[in-house]
């Protein structure tokens, strides 16, 4: 079963953000190329086994279903609509931040 992968205007900002953080505060600009790549690749074989990775464990999340996929030292949060087949990633962040005060967002509820 292929599903569509969408991403949320806040998960294009932090992929964004990644890439603008290795480029121009680390000045890596090949890194940050790097690391966008394997986020973006990653993101995108979502399309097939989407519920092969973890529930987040806190609520409210892990009752609407959210999940989490590590990406190097990045996670992608994302959760999965069987039945409209569609997988939205709703943030990607540094796996070393705050999780629960970034989910706990009031533009994510």
């Amino acid at each position: 079963m292929i599903f569509q992968v969408e991403t949320t205007k806040l998960a294009r900002l932090d992929l964004k953000s990644i890439y603008t953080y290795i480029a121009e505060t680390l000045l890596v600009p090949v890194t940050a190329e790097k690391q966008y790549s394997r986020i973006e690749k990653a993101v995108y074989s979502l399309d097939t086994m989407p519920e092969r990775f973890q529930r987040y464990k806190k609520e409210p999340w892990r009752s609407r279903n959210l999940r989490i996929m590590p990406v190097d030292r990045y996670l992608v949060f994302y959760t999965v609509d069987k039945n409209e087949q569609i997988v939205t990633v709703i943030r990607i962040m540094y796996g070393a931040r705050d999780i629960d005060k970034e989910l706990d967002d009031p533009n994510l509820r």
